[in-house]
């Protein structure tokens, strides 16, 4: 008999039907770290999403041979370990093709028609004190025609590419950073950030991802560009962003993700009341529909797991 721990269950407000054989079910609301190791003793499958699980806890572990990620991302997990000790690792994948896309339009739009600023100038009386009938304080700009850039061409890359050109918007898909060779139907990554009118991030973090974006990328970019990242916050370097926004390297920034997630130590970006920068609290993925769709994956990657047909694996 399989038991399945899931170690943090109020990250995933959705319903998670039960796997079809036998097993025992066992669910946490949430787990700390030094929580790990005790709740897993004897599990041969874990749910986890965004829990950090290395090498000092799974070592402590021998009967585990699953981890299933309630999410994309497994840049929490240590992979090597996993591989070297035949703990499989699979994920969610394709479950926000929808809700991600959308999230990064609405950024989008907000920051070309300046929301924030026009929403703040009528909270301080300007439109009330205009002299004519409509308040002209911050440019204006179409999305119909300007170009869209994309960095991370997976599911997710691909929905938005296709909601891009639904509104309007050209499509640049970038080849990866410093690549000797592009691919066809690609662009190179600073010919891609030249162009851009909007630059949007869907990779992955990796090692190579890592502060992907610096001052030198900032500078690359039009100053009427504007930067969404609704992937990993450790993608960009945060004092180049905010440096990039006050010297008005860029236009604007839509950020849906930081460095530390919640951030209980802090971050600048959390501090910075910019009318040119929104931050949302990681919930771009987070639609009704996207967060039953991942429920419902995590399920299906262990039942196949179990059958002998793994799914979805990254190691």
């Amino acid at each position: 008999m399989q038991r399945i721990v899931f170690l943090e269950r109020n990250t995933i407000q959705a319903n998670f039907r039960r796997p079809n054989f036998d097993h025992e079910w066992i669910e946490f609301a949430e787990t700390f770290s030094e929580q790990v190791v005790e709740r897993l003793r004897g599990a041969t499958i874990v749910i986890s999403n965004k829990l950090p699980l290395r090498e000092a806890e799974l070592s402590q572990l021998p009967e585990l041979k699953l981890i299933a990620v309630a999410a994309t991302g497994s840049d929490n997990i240590d992979l090597d370990y996993c591989r070297s000790h035949n703990i499989a690792v699979s994920n969610a994948r394709g479950y926000a093709i929808n809700s991600v896309p959308e999230h990064v339009l609405m950024m989008i739009l907000a920051l070309r028609r300046n929301l924030l600023a026009y929403r703040t100038d009528v909270q301080n009386g300007k439109w009330q004190e205009s002299k004519q009938f409509c308040l002209l304080t911050h440019e204006l700009r179409d999305i119909n025609g300007s170009m869209l850039g994309i960095v991370g061409f997976g599911s997710i890359g691909k929905a938005m590419a296709r909601l891009g050109e639904s509104v309007g918007m050209r499509v640049l898909i970038s080849e990866h950073k410093g690549a000797e060779s592009i691919r066809e139907g690609r662009s190179a990554f600073d010919e891609v950030l030249g162009r851009s009118d909007v630059v949007s991030l869907h990779c992955p973090l990796t090692d190579e991802t890592r502060n992907l974006f610096g001052r030198a990328e900032f500078e690359m970019m039009k100053h009427s560009a504007l930067l969404i990242n609704t992937a990993r916050g450790g993608l960009v370097d945060d004092s180049a962003l905010m440096e990039a926004l006050r010297k008005g390297l860029i236009a604007g920034a839509g950020f849906d993700a930081l460095r530390e997630e919640p951030p209980h130590h802090g971050n600048p970006l959390v501090d910075l009341n910019l009318p040119n920068f929104i931050l949302t609290p990681h919930v771009a993925w987070a639609s009704n529909e996207a967060v039953q769709a991942l429920a419902d994956q995590v399920i299906e990657n262990i039942e196949a797991f179990v059958a002998g047909q793994p799914r979805n694996l990254v190691t």
